[in-house]
Formats: C-alpha cells, sequence, structure tokens
C-alpha cells in the first residue's frame, strides 16, 4: 500500500523535479572594439564591464578590430579584463594589433575568424615612429605578464613587441611577431577559428542562451558628442562670448551664466573619458584668476591679462589632448592642430561677432528682455552713495589706467571709479562728476 502510495507520489512530483532541473538561459553580453584604442574606447569597456557585473551575465564576448592605440589605456582596459569574475571571451574578426593585441591576450579566450591577425605590439609615436626603449620595454613587461596569467607563452608574447627577440621556430630577429590565425591555434594564442558569435557558444556547449548587444546610454551619446572638436568649437564661443559681453554689461547675469554652463558642457565630456587631467583644469582656473586680477583688482599694467590669456588658452587646447604632463609622444598630429584650431578659431569668431556684431546685439529686443533697461533715478530714490556729496566736482588724477574702470586719487586719497569718456591714461587729470553706486564717476578734463 504504502509503496503504491509512493510511486504515485514519483508520478506527480517527477515532472517538477525535472522542470527544476532545467539549466537557466545563459546571459550573454555583446560588446565591440572596433576604433582605435583611446580614453573613450576606455570608458566604453569600464561601462561594458560594469553592465555585464550590475546585470549578471554569465559570459562577455568582445568583438575586436582594430590596429591598436593608446599604451596606457589599453594597460586600464586589460587590467579589468584580468580582475574580472566571470569569463570574457574575444572575437578577433579581422584584427588585433598593437594594443588590441595586449587587450585580447587578457582575455579568457581567443577566437579569430578566417583571415584574421594578431600580434605587432610594437610601441609607435603618434607620427608613427618607434617610441623610445623606456615605451617598448614597459609592452614587452605588460604582454609577458597578461600571457603567463592567462597560460599562453609569455616569450611569443614578448615577441610580438621586440623585433629583436627571436623565438625558436616561431620568428626570426629583425621581425615581430604576427600570427595569422592558424598560427595563433598552432601556438596557443588562438583557441578555434570561428566566424560567429553562434559558433563560440556552440563550441563552449551553450545551447540555451540569450544575446543582450551591449550600446551606450543617451547620456554617454551626448557626452561622446561633445567630445567633437567642432562642438567643443562652439562651447568655447560660448565661454569667451559670456565672459566679454558680461564685462562689457556687468549685472546682466544671463552672458556669465551662459558661460559658466558651457564650460561645464565643455570640461566634463573630457574628464570623464579621461582626457582633461586634474592639473590641466586647475590651470584653466588659474588662467581665469590672472585675467580677473587684471580687470578688477590692479588694471592698467597688463601683464597679469596677457598671462592669464596665454594660461587659459594653452589650458583648454591641453584639456583636448591626451598628453601625459606635456608629454605629446602618442599624441598624433592631427588631434593637436584639430585642437588648436577649434580654440584659436573660436577666439576670432569672437572677434569677428565683436567688431560686427557687438554694439547691434545689446540693441535686440531678446537681449532687452534679460537686460535691465529702465534706468534707475535718482529722482525716484534710487541712490546709493559710497563716498560723500562734497567730492562731487573735485579734481584728482588717474592713478591707473581706466578702460573704463580703475583707481583715481583725489586730496591724496584712492577711490573706486569709472570714466565717462572710456579709456583713460594713468596720470591723467580727471573730473568727478558723478557719486552714485560703488564708485565714482570721472571724465577726463
Amino acid at each position: 500500500m504504502y509503496s503504491n502510495i509512493f510511486k504515485l507520489f514519483l508520478l506527480f512530483i517527477a515532472p517538477i523535479l525535472i522542470c527544476d532541473a532545467e539549466p537557466e538561459k545563459k546571459k550573454i553580453l555583446l560588446g565591440e572594439i572596433k576604433a582605435n584604442i583611446d580614453p573613450r574606447t576606455n570608458r566604453y569597456t569600464k561601462l561594458l564591464l560594469e553592465e555585464g557585473k550590475k546585470n549578471q551575465y554569465d559570459i562577455i564576448i568582445i568583438e575586436m578590430d582594430t590596429y591598436g592605440g593608446a599604451v596606457n589605456d589599453a594597460d586600464d582596459i586589460r587590467t579589468r579584463i584580468l580582475d574580472y569574475d566571470k569569463p570574457i571571451y574575444v572575437w578577433v574578426n579581422k584584427d588585433a594589433a598593437s594594443a588590441g593585441a595586449l587587450i585580447s591576450i587578457a582575455c579568457d579566450s581567443i577566437y579569430m575568424s578566417s583571415g584574421a591577425s594578431i600580434g605587432a605590439a610594437t610601441v609607435v609615436t603618434g607620427d608613427g615612429e618607434q617610441a623610445p626603449d623606456k615605451y617598448q620595454s614597459y609592452m614587452r613587461s605588460i604582454m609577458r605578464s597578461t600571457a603567463e596569467a592567462k597560460g599562453r607563452d609569455p616569450k611569443i608574447a614578448e615577441g610580438m613587441v621586440d623585433e629583436d627577440l627571436q623565438v625558436d621556430s616561431v620568428s626570426q630577429e629583425g621581425k615581430v611577431i604576427t600570427f595569422s590565425t592558424n598560427e595563433a591555434i598552432k601556438f596557443g594564442f588562438c583557441d578555434a577559428e570561428l566566424n560567429s558569435v553562434e559558433e563560440i557558444l556552440e563550441r563552449q556547449n551553450i545551447e540555451d542562451y540569450e544575446i543582450s548587444k551591449f550600446s551606450l546610454s543617451s547620456t554617454e551619446n551626448i557626452i561622446s558628442l561633445f567630445l567633437n572638436p567642432f562642438v567643443s568649437g562652439i562651447l568655447l564661443l560660448l565661454i569667451f562670448g559670456g565672459l566679454y559681453f558680461e564685462l562689457q554689461t556687468p549685472g546682466i547675469g544671463f552672458p556669465i551664466i551662459a558661460s559658466i554652463t558651457a564650460l561645464l558642457l565643455y570640461l566634463i565630456p573630457y574628464y570623464l573619458n579621461g582626457v582633461a587631467e586634474n592639473w590641466e583644469i586647475i590651470l584653466l582656473f588659474f588662467g581665469i584668476i590672472l585675467i580677473a586680477v587684471e580687470v578688477f583688482i590692479i588694471p592698467g599694467f597688463g601683464v597679469f591679462g596677457l598671462l592669464g590669456l596665454f594660461t587659459s588658452i594653452s589650458s583648454l587646447i591641453l584639456i583636448m589632448l591626451n598628453n601625459d604632463l606635456f608629454d605629446f609622444t602618442f599624441v598624433v598630429s592631427s588631434d593637436i592642430v584639430s585642437a588648436s584650431l577649434s580654440v584659436l578659431i573660436s577666439i576670432f569668431l569672437l572677434g569677428i561677432l565683436i567688431l560686427f556684431g557687438g554694439i547691434k546685439l545689446t540693441d535686440t529686443d531678446a537681449f532687452k528682455k534679460i537686460a535691465l533697461e529702465e534706468t534707475q533715478d535718482s529722482k525716484k530714490g534710487y541712490i546709493s552713495n559710497k563716498y560723500p556729496k562734497e567730492i562731487v566736482g573735485k579734481i584728482g588724477k588717474s592713478f591707473t589706467v581706466l578702460r573704463p574702470s580703475g583707481k583715481v586719487i583725489i586730496n591724496d586719497s584712492i577711490y573706486d571709479a569709472t570714466s565717462s569718456d572710456g579709456f583713460v591714461e594713468k596720470n591723467s587729470k580727471i573730473k568727478v562728476v558723478s557719486n552714485e553706486g560703488s564708485a565714482l564717476k570721472v571724465r577726463k578734463v
């Protein structure tokens, strides 16, 4: 009786147990590296691995087709891959040269399509010339250690960098190692020749899976947009233009708000992508401080203003370049030209705008909506006097250059003043014509 009950129990419970025993779908996250290895690629792979960890993907597959790029960015990527706790496979779909080879060797499995190649990891400068030996030595060391970490021949990995290194039965002296697919399989730098992601999963005996292709969020796409030199140039124009019009018409507020907003939109994308360093941003603000000192504190000498202008412009160019503390070894010449032109053209366009459109701008309806038009007449009670009324009509001389603001000296006392005549040279005879606000209004006598 009891045996029959037990059999009946098994009859009903067995399907449930079988269902529970069925393997879950493997979650596969597919990313790609199909451009030069640079700060943008660095950030892309960082976000890729974060996505894999956050949503608990079982496997990450990277489709690779690159001729290489910056060694420092490649080192960051390979370090993250080595530290990742889930399998990462790379599928070399044509090329994994230089920095691409380093990243590939860091992965748990390497698969290559027919006609693909891997290797040629000699470090070159931005101009395509072979980099100094200190860079080659560093590349050899990280190639060797990465190969050792993944059970691949470290000598061959070094031979991909050093043309003077001869590896028996693999390479000849004077040539860096570059493997075709079949050669890479032969020497343990490729697991198999496969031509699709599906073939990779089949080789891994994964039948039930779900592939998700990684794509950047809208925010990240916007950030990438602001890295475009053309967009950067527009932002620079807004930065310079906002500062200029705020100084010309102080108190409006809108120009300085536009300038600060443009500055943030300029800095944040480069900073997030690892291009803008802290010291470059500090240098920029130091330049702005020097300009402010020239305008508001000690006007007339020009030294602080010129130094501040030079520092600000230089830092804006440096922020756009992936240099290492003024080391431009791996910066492509075209990038230097592009960054310099973006800044200089923006300044030139600002000059044109000031020359031909500055006066007309203040007369537009749009400008009048954000600017204070009505005069705050003293007859209506709008009076604010910093100095005694008796000073009106007094004769003195300019203590600094007035352009139009500066300082004047009257009866051996120094006062803040604004010239009604515009530019006034130092030590010029002046007369006080008004005493309203925080500064005297004077004219040249």
